[in-house]
């Protein structure tokens, strides 16, 4: 009769004995992956990067630059010319 407490190669800390307050707190390090959710987290974050990034080039053409404020908060500022 194999032992039960044994741990089994690729359990990984799910066959570690800890308590109900540590594994509530660290969920994510004893569930298995989810490959659908792990594909949603990520096409989201990509999601995320690419209109972040696309906002910042709308406002570089319409001829904004970024500025670091006095009170250390970035800014879009409109460019100015020399003549103006």
């Amino acid at each position: 009769m194999p032992d039960s407490s044994k741990p089994t190669p690729g359990e990984g800390l799910r066959s570690v004995r800890t308590t109900s307050v540590f594994r509530a707190l660290n969920f994510e390090l004893y569930v298995k992956p989810n490959l659908a959710i792990m594909a949603i987290g990520l096409v989201t974050f990509t999601g995320c990067i690419g209109y972040i990034t696309y906002m910042r080039s709308k406002y570089e053409s319409m001829g904004y630059y970024s500025a670091i404020g006095s009170d250390g908060k970035e800014e879009f500022i409109k460019k100015k010319s020399k003549w103006d």
